[in-house]
């Protein structure tokens, strides 16, 4: 990880990863992508990383979030700041047929963030930056199963945790620490020995009609519309989930192991200390 170079092509708040370390984070993708498309029922979606301010406005970033977000000055585009952006908006103006849902899908893309307010806080490593790589998990459902879809979609986070073996809690957020589009939602952190505290690396949200009503997406039961709802959650946050494992997985000479559900995608058990 080279963080003096990163700074140098772009200023604080990013990370330069190579060689070994950038083929970590890649198996890390690989592997969640594949469990979620193979076992656990998600489309693989490749979307735009620039939406319009109406698709932001869609999911709740806009107007709230305006000072978070990364606008191009000449037009009406935005970096995303999750794919869920996208993905969320994919059955926007559309009624879907009961028997069709529930529906899942996945994306793996880069993330832009500001950070603005987060002023030296977590201002160096893989935490806090304005760009990373994540895992999205959306998922629409019909309203009575809001709560059931949730549950769904936080097991599907943690299994990933669970098959790399780090360390992690669940935690049921209150109503002022939650999103301004959720209604319940689930924060997964996991354990860093190097903080000597716990990360939050998911956030597991039902949005129940909120966003749904914003992009117009509707359920068709018995011939008749009624309001969809949507779920999100990453599954998960690549950059963190990759400081978790050298963090969790180092040994006393400096190497570090491989989870063994990674190593076929990585290609090695470890990473030697020797240079």
């Amino acid at each position: 990880m080279d963080f003096e170079k990163a700074t140098q092509l772009s200023g604080a708040r990013f990370s330069l990863i190579k060689g070994l370390g950038a083929r970590l984070e890649r198996a890390i993708a690989n592997f969640m992508l594949d469990l979620h498309t193979q076992e656990h029922g998600y489309t693989e979606v490749l979307p735009p990383y620039l939406v319009t301010s109406k698709t932001m406005t869609n999911t709740g970033q806009l107007p709230k979030f305006v000072d978070e977000l990364y606008k191009c000055a000449e037009e009406d585009l935005y970096l995303i700041p999750t794919s869920e952006v996208a993905l969320a908006n994919l059955y926007r103006e559309t009624a879907v047929d009961e028997k069709n849902l529930p529906i899942a899908v996945t994306a793996l893309t880069p993330c832009f963030r500001r950070e603005a307010g987060t002023y030296g806080k977590d201002t160096r490593g893989l935490i806090r930056n304005h760009q990373f790589n994540k895992v999205e998990l959306v998922r629409f459902c019909k309203m009575e199963d809001s709560l059931s879809e949730l549950e769904k979609l936080t097991g599907q986070a943690e299994e990933v945790l669970k098959r790399l073996e780090i360390p992690y809690r669940v935690v049921a957020l209150c109503t002022g620490d939650m999103g301004f589009s959720s209604a319940k939602t689930y924060d997964l952190e996991v354990w860093m020995p190097g903080e000597n505290t716990w990360r939050e690396i998911s956030s597991c949200s039902t949005c129940t009609d909120f966003q749904a009503r914003r992009m117009d997406f509707k359920v068709l039961k018995d011939k008749k519309r009624e309001m969809g709802c949507t779920l999100n959650g990453s599954g998960l946050a690549v950059g963190r989930t990759l400081a978790a494992i050298l963090e969790n997985y180092q040994e006393a000479d400096g190497s570090v192991r491989i989870p063994k559900v990674l190593q076929p995608f990585f290609g090695a058990e470890k990473i030697s200390s020797k240079k």
